[in-house]
């Protein structure tokens, strides 16, 4: 359910390279699914900014960003005690399907922020995933450990080679030796298209795209799949690999 809270900042810290985790206090009663995401009104922008929700429970909110441009340099500079106009609840998150038995979750740079609160809930639901995060360099790598700590392992890969596998997300795909049921991706659309080409199993993939209302107003963020025009901060971020036109 869509609102307008305000969220008490506890916590702005950067976590890999010109990325952040953001701690805030306050109501999270509009957030039910992983993938969902918030829009945060940023002092002195215009426009809101949309951020995704890394993780969440009653009172608190996780939130990971990374620097682009003049709007979210602001947000960096946001120190605890500070407060925060956040449009909770939007967008349609992942589900988990009962049939799934052996899932795997897939993000590609700031795609991974999602991710966190997906694979807890994979494990809450039984099925174990394999996660693999691929990122630029070993300095941009981020939210492992937070993976590892729900016991699940991460492979890593950069294309630069300094952390993990040398390559990208793909790579690590096609050298694992587990058979997958169904995949799970966040990330840039060239990373998702590979991944949807790579997988050969129906899954979820949250796409990114520019917004500027986040509820579907102002139409800014419309894609095309099969189902005709969406919206992507609306009908997504997370859509169904059967309705991509890939």
């Amino acid at each position: 359910m869509r609102s307008i809270q305000l969220f008490q900042v506890t916590e702005n810290r950067q976590i890999a390279r010109d990325t952040y985790l953001l701690e805030l206090e306050g109501d999270t009663a509009g957030l039910s699914h992983p993938g969902q995401f918030v829009n945060v009104d940023i002092p002195g922008f215009y426009l809101r900014r949309p951020l995704s929700v890394c993780a969440w429970r009653p009172g608190h909110l996780t939130l990971m960003y990374k620097i682009l441009g003049q709007g979210t340099d602001a947000l960096s500079h946001v120190v605890p005690g500070e407060t925060l106009d956040v449009l909770s609840g939007l967008g349609n998150g992942f589900s988990i399907p009962e049939d799934v038995s052996n899932p795997l979750v897939v993000g590609g740079g700031i795609g991974v922020a999602p991710l966190l609160a997906l694979t807890e809930a994979l494990v809450k639901a039984g099925p174990k995933p394999g996660v693999i995060f691929g990122f630029g360099s070993e300095d941009e790598v981020a939210l492992v450990e937070e993976i590892e700590a729900l016991g699940v392992p991460v492979s890593i890969t950069t294309v630069d080679g300094t952390a993990g596998t040398p390559g990208f997300v793909t790579t690590a795909m096609m050298q694992a030796d587990t058979t997958w049921d169904y995949v799970y991706a966040c990330g840039p659309t060239p990373m998702l298209k590979a991944v949807f080409a790579a997988a050969g199993t129906p899954g979820q993939y949250s796409m990114e795209e520019r917004m500027a209302c986040g509820f579907g107003a102002c139409m800014g963020c419309v894609l095309e799949n099969k189902e005709g025009l969406q919206r992507v901060c609306k009908e997504g971020p997370v859509f169904y690999s059967e309705d991509l036109p890939w």
